[in-house]
């Protein structure tokens, strides 16, 4: 399975209506310039001063948020967990502990014991080994 590939291409990338956004008030701040040039030229001095005002600042806000999606984009690398699985003899009880294969369910009837063969094994146990960082305390 590689989903790394997908997952890390995925957290890389802002997602399309955000951007799509951001990219509508930049528009609209390039519309406000021209209008407050527009305003200049008409003679209306303090509704230019507003309209460039708002344009600046509609411009400064999204090409920030668009830089900053941008560069804090991080990438998840999930490391696989080890999961395991128990397998024991209904008969004798022994026990074996190994890795997890594709297929595995609990109650599934595996191969002849060791010990006593006319008996099958059956998996009872299926988990993931939870690192020592990984586990949380609560007091």
């Amino acid at each position: 399975m590689s989903t790394n590939s997908n997952s890390s291409t995925a957290t890389n990338r802002i997602s399309s209506f955000a951007f799509m956004i951001m990219l509508a008030v930049m528009a609209l701040s390039i519309i406000a310039f021209g209008l407050a040039a527009w305003a200049y030229l008409e003679g209306n001095e303090l509704y230019a001063i507003f309209l460039a005002t708002t344009g600046a600042i509609a411009l400064i806000l999204s090409s920030y948020m668009l830089l900053q999606s941008r560069r804090t984009a991080v990438t998840m690398k999930m490391a696989p967990s080890k999961v395991t699985t128990t397998v024991e003899c209904r008969k004798c009880g022994m026990k074996n502990i190994r890795d997890f294969q594709r297929g595995d369910f609990v109650y599934k009837e595996l191969e002849a014991c060791q010990k006593c063969p006319d008996d099958k094994m059956i998996i009872t146990a299926i988990y993931k080994e939870v690192k020592e960082k990984e586990k949380t305390y609560n007091f």
